[in-house]
């Protein structure tokens, strides 16, 4: 959560990882531009733009 943002990594509705990052005032600041057949693949790009947490 760097600067109180949260980060959300979810299955889109073809099956695919998404990430999503969504700034303290509730508007989408981020998000992937591809679908990822690997959640780790996901969680490496979401890394790659900047997350810091570690999702579960």
């Amino acid at each position: 959560m760097a600067n109180g943002d949260k980060w959300k990594i979810e299955k889109d509705r073809a099956g695919e990882w998404r990430w999503n990052r969504t700034a303290r005032n509730g508007q989408i600041v981020g998000a992937s531009t591809e679908g990822y057949v690997n959640k780790s693949d996901c969680i490496a790009n979401a890394q790659r733009n900047g997350m810091t947490c570690t999702p579960s």
